[in-house]
């Protein structure tokens, strides 16, 4: 084997290859190692003399055993690298047109297809369109000065005027983009805190280390925008019904939020998270505490969501303990004096937003930071609950992805940023803070204040209340999932008391309800998920034509059949008859549904056997 060093702008890279090989296969491994494309080589520092990427030409004819050749990027990719495959130059092509026709963006390095607000309001104008001031402007209606010319999203007195704390994430890449460049070169980075692997340079880490592959320190810095300029719950009674739980046992409660994504309009190029419903996955909780257990159904949920139009956008967790029960006061527990998040919470924040990215078409790998937001329930000032919204920065993404940052044992608004040990190595994290002289002095994150790495987001409903699912009055809601306390159980059931209270003409009413919707596609005793299909579609759209449809399948059919013979004569949102009545329209319902008499229902899970098994083919139980 031959060892070629080959210099670029990176440093220099040895490369191994056989004399017997050309100097074609010389630039695919110069290519390989160094991911470069659209270069050549050369055997002068000046440039001059250019190795040709020859088929015939042998790399030891032209180079002997340690030369060093010079890297020059070229301006276009060049015609000798034919063997790249048909794949990467239609993806080169493509990210070129996409550069060409809009040149104020960075060209990706694959194609990114960014959530629909984010199309629209990279689009938008985005300007602040003032009125014409009657004292200081002095020029006709169709004239404009300075005192009512539009104003930039990111104008700093603005923002300040309207009590906005942080820039949206597009008014932030406007600001970045606005320069005599027009953003030609901005992009966002991948922040790394992990050593770069592949270094030849020396041993691996712990024996050796290199300023090639170490990770640079970082320093904190208060985020200056967010991705999501205000949270809103539809409606209160989402939260209310979420609140439950936590009203009948005193334990702490956890959830996932699902809903939507749209344009804020009380901010400059916002964005608003509209929360639809609240999914609480299987979970053991105390007073003081909540475990998340694994949830096998977790994609059942993703695929009804999706269904609706609705996807996960953060997660809510409730900090209360009572004060007065008789009063409805709850005790403060967070502030500016103890703590507003902990550090635990906020590490579980950047793991939730690390599994959520968000794509953005001007980071280097496609994806920067997350719209998935964080809400606290827990009393305020005057002993009420109230929501707090967060969200924690892309910096401590980073820290959380890498596993760099631990929470401290007795002080919950601390993190501990680790140190470097045999198995990983960890780069200094400082932040900045004023001592007592009001200087700003540089401290090690060792411990570190978490508010560092948060950003504050409002959370509201509005005054006009929206429904997306069903707005119940008098009515008992469907039970909410993975709650084991009597009267909030999800069984056949509570289907069975739920549905019978609705009327005929009802029944798209009765089933816009997420938690039922979710029940019945994770229904076991009936497949329902594969039929289910036009009933989600019916209730995304609000018709009820296309429901009254699912309605008469035969599918459900054969539920409402089940739920007539689980409640003895009455269930489902058909009317049934009582009594011996109930018996021959059962009956009836059964011979509809091609079933013969030969059948016996089992007692335990209800399910219609047929007559020749003498134990239930769901549950297994003897007839």
């Amino acid at each position: 084997m031959q060892l070629i060093r080959v210099q670029s702008a990176e440093g220099i890279k040895r490369i191994e290859i056989s004399p017997k090989s050309n100097l074609k296969q010389l630039y695919d491994s110069v290519q390989n190692a160094l991911k470069v494309d659209g270069f050549g080589l050369f055997k002068e520092r000046s440039f001059l003399t250019e190795l040709q990427a020859s088929g015939s030409q042998l790399v030891g004819t032209s180079l002997k055993h340690g030369d060093l050749v010079y890297l020059k990027q070229m301006a276009g990719t060049s015609s000798r690298r034919t063997s790249t495959t048909v794949l990467d130059s239609q993806m080169f092509k493509t990210s070129e047109k996409a550069s060409n026709s809009n040149p104020n963006s960075a060209r990706p390095s694959i194609n990114v297809v960014e959530d629909e607000v984010d199309q629209v309001l990279s689009k938008a104008d985005g300007t602040i369109k003032r009125e014409r001031d009657s004292k200081l402007c002095h020029h006709n209606a169709n004239g404009r000065c300075v005192h009512c010319s539009a104003l930039e999203p990111y104008n700093e007195a603005y923002l300040k005027e309207q009590n906005i704390k942080h820039l949206s994430f597009h008014s932030y890449i406007r600001k970045q983009t606005s320069g005599m460049d027009q953003g030609k070169y901005f992009v966002f980075d991948d922040i790394n805190c992990r050593i770069k692997p592949g270094c030849r340079e020396h041993p691996p880490w712990p024996k050796g280390i290199c300023s090639k592959c170490q990770p640079s320190a970082i320093t904190l810095n208060r985020q200056t925008y967010r991705h999501v300029d205000n949270v809103m719950f539809e409606n209160t009674k989402i939260v209310e019904r979420f609140l439950n739980y936590w009203r009948t046992t005193g334990h702490q409660r956890m959830g996932y939020l699902y809903g939507t994504y749209e344009q804020h309009t009380d901010v400059p190029l916002g964005i608003r998270a509209k929360v639809a419903a609240i999914y609480e996955p299987p979970q053991e909780s105390t007073r003081d505490s909540i475990n998340i257990q694994p949830d096998e159904g977790a994609d059942d949920v993703d695929a009804v969501a999706n269904a609706l139009g609705l996807k996960k956008i953060g997660w809510i967790f409730t900090d209360l303990i009572t004060e007065d029960a008789s009063a409805g006061t709850v005790k403060q527990i967070r502030g500016i004096e103890s703590h507003f998040i902990t550090a635990q919470e906020c590490i579980t924040a950047g793991e939730l937003q690390n599994r959520h990215p968000n794509p953005c078409k001007y980071a280097s790998n496609g994806v920067f930071g997350s719209k998935f937001v964080t809400i606290c329930v827990t009393g305020d000032k005057t002993k009420q609950v109230h929501m707090e919204g967060y969200a924690v920065s892309a910096q401590c993404m980073a820290l959380v992805r890498d596993k760099c940052l631990i929470p401290t044992k007795d002080a919950p608004e601390l993190g501990y940023v680790r140190e470097s040990t045999d198995k990983q190595y960890v780069p200094d994290v400082f932040y900045k803070e004023k001592d007592q002289y009001g200087n700003e002095v540089q401290r090690l994150a060792r411990p570190l204040p978490v508010e560092y790495l948060l950003v504050d987001v409002p959370a509201s409903t509005p005054l006009q209340p929206q429904y997306t699912f069903t707005e119940y009055d008098k009515r008992q809601p469907f039970p909410i999932e993975n709650r084991y306390i009597d009267g909030h159980l999800q069984d056949f059931n509570a289907l069975s008391c739920y549905l019978s209270a609705w009327g005929e003409e009802e029944f798209l009413e009765a089933i816009s309800d997420f938690h039922l919707l979710v029940y019945l596609y994770k229904m076991d005793m009936l497949p329902l998920r594969q039929h289910m299909g036009p009933l989600l579609e019916a209730v995304r759209t609000k018709n009820p034509n296309q429901a009254a449809k699912f309605k008469i399948e035969e599918v459900w059919k054969l539920l409402e059949s089940l739920i007539q013979a689980s409640s003895g004569g009455s269930g489902g949102t058909t009317s049934y008859p009582s009594g011996g009545a109930a018996a021959s329209a059962g009956a009836s319902g059964v011979e509809a549904m091609d079933l013969d008499a030969n059948t016996w229902t089992c007692n335990h899970c209800t399910f219609i056997n047929r007559g020749e098994l003498t134990s239930c083919e769901i549950c297994s139980l003897p007839r």
